[in-house]
Parts: structure tokens; C-alpha cells; sequence
């Protein structure tokens, strides 16, 4: 198993050239087709009191939004530079969440940058929205983060069909991977059930010639995600692994939750399916 098809998003100021560098060096990694991505959403028309104050873009200013679409594009090719393996690249005048959400289905894995939910939805596109509707893996890649060589991998383990997805769709990284340790975060309680749920996970994973180097189970004084962040921390963890949105995401919004806190905070990679 592997990834032949690596979609990445190259967004409209948002520092998406060591996005794309993470991106080719996957492409390297696994020998896949990169596909850049860009998107920009014209303003619809308005009206108040029955008439149509605002007619949209101007032809000028659609005019102005492709030219910067094909300057993305001139972007995407100059910091890949010369490769051997085919790119494409794909821009369209809409949401950048829709144009993501619907081009994944010619993709294996979508990488787009983390992060909260922005407030323009127009130009930046939403992670946590293409999380749920890619249908696809997704890798967020925090600021900062140029390269993704996954020799050290965490997966965070809760027994929810997310987590099975994300664990499905992370073998050709856990294939790569040196070390892989598993972690669920549990109540006061349910230590034997996530013990056993680790140990079954150690089953599956040595079915496919994985070896999970060590389980945690542990209590979260705060939020989950703020426990997982700090383990990543503490294993020099290259990647973690887990199901995104077990809960919906306005529970998560109001109450909080792991989902939300690895987007916001999490200073590495994650690969999250939902």
C-alpha cells in the first residue's frame, strides 16, 4: 500500500512554500503524482430591500483573481523545481474548501496547512472542514514544519470508527516508520479496557510487519489533545496519527476536544480521517 497521488493546497498568503516542500518530499518518498491545488471565491452578489446593491466581482477584479490563481500555480512549479514524477496543477474561482473537498477524489492523501478555522473563507481554506468532507487522509503541516521524514510516529488511539480509518489510511507512513508508539488517553477506570484495546491494536499492527515499540495508557488532567501534544512532545514524535471529529464538530467547538486542539496547536504533522 502506498500513496500514488499527493494533493497539496497552495493557499493565497499563507506560507504554503514549506507545505509544498513537505508535499515533494512525499512525492519523493512514496513515487506519487503531486497535484497543487488553489482556490479563491469570488463575493456573491448582495441585495438589501430588494435590490441588488453589489453585483459581485467586477471583470477587472475576476481578471485579477486568475492572474493571482496562475501566479500560485507559477509558485507551486518554481519550489518544486525540476522532477522526474508528473505534476499537475488545478485552480478554480470558488470556496477553497469546496474546490479541496471535491478535487480529493483524485487524490490518495490531502495535505493542507493546520491550523483554527479561519475567518475568510473566501481566500483560506479550513482544515478541520476538508477533514470532514475530503473523504480522503488528510496531513495537516503546522508553520515551521518544511520536511516530514516519519521515522517516529504516534498513534492516537480511541476505539471509534475514525480511529480505525486513520490507522487504515497511516500504513504507508507506519510501513516507513522506525518507531511507532500508540497512546490512549482513558478515564479513571478504564485502564484494562484501553490496555486491551492497545494489545489488539499490537496484533493488527504485526499482521502487517509493524512493530508497536510500546502502548500508553494515561489520564489527561486537562483535554485530551493537550495530553497527546505533550507525549509528542516528550517522544520527539514526527507524526501522529488520528481519527478526526469522533464527536461532531460543534461539540467539539463548544466543549472542546482532541480534533481541535491538534489543528490549533499541534507543533508536528497529523494525519487525520474521519
Amino acid at each position: 500500500m502506498s500513496y500514488a497521488t499527493i494533493m497539496v493546497h497552495v493557499g493565497i498568503d499563507d506560507g504554503c512554500d514549506a507545505r509544498i516542500r513537505v508535499a515533494s518530499g512525499l512525492g519523493e518518498r512514496f513515487h506519487a503524482t503531486l497535484i497543487g491545488i488553489a482556490a479563491w471565491g469570488p463575493r456573491p452578489p448582495f441585495a438589501a430591500e430588494g435590490m441588488v446593491v453589489d453585483f459581485g466581482p467586477s471583470e477587472s477584479e475576476t481578471a485579477a483573481m486568475e492572474n493571482e490563481l496562475g501566479r500560485l500555480g507559477a509558485r507551486f512549479r518554481a519550489t518544486l523545481g525540476a522532477t522526474n514524477r508528473p505534476v499537475e496543477w488545478r485552480a478554480a474561482l470558488d470556496f477553497p474548501v469546496e474546490v479541496v473537498a471535491r478535487a480529493a477524489r483524485a487524490a490518495d492523501l490531502v495535505v493542507v496547512g493546520a491550523g483554527p478555522q479561519p475567518d475568510d473563507s473566501f481566500r483560506a481554506l479550513d482544515p478541520g472542514s476538508v477533514v470532514l468532507r475530503a473523504g480522503r487522509p488528510v496531513l495537516t503541516v503546522p508553520a515551521g514544519v518544511d520536511a516530514l521524514v516519519p521515522s517516529r510516529v504516534m498513534i492516537a488511539w480511541k476505539d471509534t470508527r475514525e480511529a480505525r480509518r486513520a490507522l487504515a489510511d497511516a500504513l504507508p507512513f507506519l510501513h516507513e516508520a522506525d518507531r511507532v508508539i500508540a497512546v490512549e488517553v482513558c478515564p479513571d477506570g478504564g485502564e484494562d479496557a484501553a490496555q486491551e484495546n492497545l494489545d489488539d491494536l499490537a496484533r493488527h499492527l504485526a499482521r502487517h510487519r509493524i512493530a508497536l515499540a510500546a502502548g500508553i495508557t494515561m489520564h489527561a488532567d486537562g483535554a485530551a489533545g493537550e495530553a497527546l501534544i505533550r507525549v509528542a512532545g516528550e517522544e520527539r514524535i514526527d507524526l501522529v496519527v488520528a481519527g478526526g471529529y469522533g464527536h461532531s464538530r460543534l461539540g467539539e467547538w463548544i466543549f472542546g476536544g482532541a480534533t481541535r486542539d491538534l489543528l490549533a496547536r499541534a507543533p508536528v504533522c497529523c494525519l487525520l480521517s474521519h
